[in-house]
């Protein structure tokens, strides 16, 4: 069983990505070859208990959710971003902004991390936030200016070396002259046509008009797509200021996610967004726009495209909409089936602070969205101080839901009693 599962997993790395052994100086040349990289097996972990953890489980307190639903703390992470549950139900991977991509294991499956441990050492990454599985089981990780594909991570994750490969060369996910420390924590997915979506936000509050033509053609300030081994990328959607949030919806198969709005236009506009593509080629309004239908300042005197789709949902000004979710599972109460779970970072630049939760948009049998409403919130006090900023939201296979939250170091599961 180990040598078929072993030559699989040899067979699909070189057959994935073509580029896997291109890239050295971090191990991947070995790693391509199945070579071992000398890397210690003494991993990093994470304590899960002590005072740290008490706090974050008494600041946890202070959140308030429907009557049957309740929050506990199930693992303390550092700088958690986005989240990828194993298909098989035996790790789950989350990104950061940093170097880290960290795996949480939870062995006796009482719903509490057991175990919180760096992912792949013997790799070097730069702000891995971006991490996605397909069906079949391979993980894949979106960096600032690459993408690397793990296949068979939960079988690996228990050593320093790990099969991995190069879907996207490293400075080849976007022009290297555009690398920036502003809006690079990408975002990825796999479709119902078995294709790899990423998010590449533009680094600026709003960008320079001779950008756009740039943009415009690497996708810059939209949404890619591309087949799993990298091949036939194309521009999938445009007028986007910067999505940290995507996910598919089961029932028809459209692409939904979050954009953040433009800053420095007042408190209370422009709106956040969560948006629906219903197909490919579509232009969602940005730069013209700086959210919803509130034009910026920079582009008030250029006609912006005459087939923009504007928000399906407008979102209270500034609270940063960030990771997003359909709910799939069944134990949650059926008004919830169906509908996105979504997260609210909180606003940075307000007078008032307003976020810091998790909210809920039911979705119609036309496809079309509800009233979207607070789901669950408390991590902000009332005199604006941040407990916590919830980032992604993610589903267990039991049905219940995970949140992280990069100010505190945690991820959060939420279950109904009931």
């Amino acid at each position: 069983m180990r040598r078929t599962l072993m030559s699989s997993v040899a067979a699909a790395a070189i057959l994935l990505a073509p580029h896997a052994l291109a890239q050295g100086g971090d191990n991947m040349e070995k790693l391509g070859n199945f070579q071992s990289t000398g890397t210690s097996m003494q991993f990093e972990t994470v304590e899960q208990s002590g005072p740290f953890a008490d706090q974050i489980r008494k600041n946890l307190e202070n959140v308030k959710m429907p009557a049957g639903f309740k929050i506990e703390l199930f693992a303390v992470v550092p700088d958690a971003r986005h989240i990828a549950v194993g298909p098989q139900g035996i790790v789950t991977f989350v990104g950061t902004r940093k170097d880290k991509v960290w795996a949480i294991t939870d062995r006796n499956k009482d719903r509490l991390a057991d175990e919180v441990k760096r992912f792949a050492p013997s790799v070097d990454f730069v702000i891995p936030n971006g991490v996605c599985f397909s069906r079949d089981g391979f993980l894949f990780i979106a960096e600032q200016n690459r993408v690397l594909v793990f296949p068979a991570a939960e079988f690996f994750y228990e050593s320093p070396d790990v099969a991995v490969a190069e879907v996207v060369k490293k400075g080849e996910l976007i022009p290297q002259d555009e690398e920036s420390f502003n809006h690079t924590a990408r975002v990825c997915d796999i479709g119902p046509d078995n294709k790899l979506y990423i998010s590449l936000g533009q680094p600026f509050n709003v960008p320079a008009q001779e950008k756009m033509s740039k943009y415009d053609r690497t996708g810059i300030g939209g949404i890619i797509r591309m087949d799993r081994d990298g091949s036939n990328r194309e521009v999938y959607a445009r007028g986007i200021r910067n999505s940290v949030g995507m996910d598919f919806n089961p029932a028809n198969g459209e692409l939904w996610f979050t954009d953040n709005q433009v800053d420095g236009m007042g408190d209370d506009i422009p709106p956040g967004e969560l948006n629906r593509a219903t197909g490919p080629g579509q232009n969602f309004g940005f730069p013209w726009y700086g959210g919803g239908q509130t034009r910026t300042d920079e582009y008030k005197d250029s006609e912006p495209p005459a087939d923009i789709v504007f928000p399906e949902v407008e979102m209270v000004a500034h609270a940063a909409d960030l990771g997003m979710m359909f709910y799939t599972g069944r134990m949650f109460p059926q008004k919830y089936r169906g509908g996105i779970f979504s997260a609210q970072h909180g606003s940075w630049n307000r007078t008032e602070p307003v976020g810091a939760r998790v909210m809920f948009t039911p979705v119609n049998e036309d496809g079309s969205a509800g009233e979207t409403t607070p789901f669950a919130e408390g991590w902000k006090t009332e005199n604006g101080e941040y407990l916590g900023r919830p980032v992604d939201v993610a589903q267990l296979p039991d049905g219940s839901i995970l949140v992280s939250d990069d100010l505190a170091g945690a991820v959060y599961r939420i279950s109904y009693e009931n």
